[in-house]
């Protein structure tokens, strides 16, 4: 059944080309996107309410994958993978534009505005390629939950303790997502356009709450102090 869907999904849906322009300054929730308050899945919502949202969210394990689902996620990723850096580069100048206070915590280009200024950053893309480098470990072992256990503990001990991050900048709450993790979702489901079918849907949205369950629980093992203050 995976070998068929792999190939359905290799020749009847090609990846279209990632777009390589920046898109243009948009507002904390963007026209295009549906307010919160609405049931679209790929919404990347405001972060209002955050911090009561993390009071009253448990730390309940995620389904885990199937087999099926991890093979949707390998081959679909293995195509955004070709021009990594690039799809990088693109997710991190969408989640810059859209929640600016995120930028504090990058001294090298925290000050700038302009996507096109953004693009041609090398720390930015430094970064962008250090986001899909980690993508990609936890991709290329989702057959083995300790590897990714220990990949995304380190990703989560790094933030809290070294960068300070707090964590609902990875934020993702049920289906509908948030902050870093629904700017990924939302640029996947752009560039597979009508071909991001259901079931890639259920994968990744699947991964992305693995990977918050994760690194926030590396958040809660240090010992991670919320902050009172309103990163907006």
């Amino acid at each position: 059944m995976h070998t068929l869907y792999s190939l359905a999904l290799r020749f009847c849906c090609p990846l279209r080309q990632l777009r390589r322009s920046s898109p243009p300054p948009q507002p904390l929730i963007p026209p295009s996107l549906p307010a919160s308050g609405t049931n679209t899945p790929w919404c990347v919502c405001g972060m209002e309410k955050e911090r009561e949202d993390e009071e009253t969210e448990g730390r309940e394990r995620p389904e885990p994958l199937t087999d099926v689902e991890r093979g949707i996620i390998q081959d679909t990723w293995a195509r955004v993978y070709e021009t990594c850096e690039d799809v990088g580069v693109t997710i991190l100048i969408r989640f810059f534009v859209n929640f600016p206070s995120a930028k504090q915590y990058f001294s090298q280009f925290q000050d700038m505005e302009d996507p096109e200024e953004m693009e041609k950053n090398s720390q930015l893309r430094k970064h962008a390629r250090r986001v899909m480098n980690a993508i990609n470990t936890v991709v290329e072992n989702l057959h083995d939950p300790e590897k990714v256990s220990s990949v995304l503990g380190l990703v989560g001990k790094a933030h809290a303790l070294k960068y300070k991050v707090e964590p609902m900048y990875f934020k993702v709450r049920k289906i509908r997502f948030k902050i870093l993790s629904g700017v990924i979702l939302e640029i996947l489901a752009e560039d597979f356009g009508e071909c991001f079918t259901p079931e890639v849907q259920t994968s990744w949205t699947k991964l992305m709450a693995a990977l918050y369950w994760h690194i926030t629980g590396a958040y809660t093992e240090v010992g991670w102090v919320k902050l009172s203050s309103s990163a907006v």
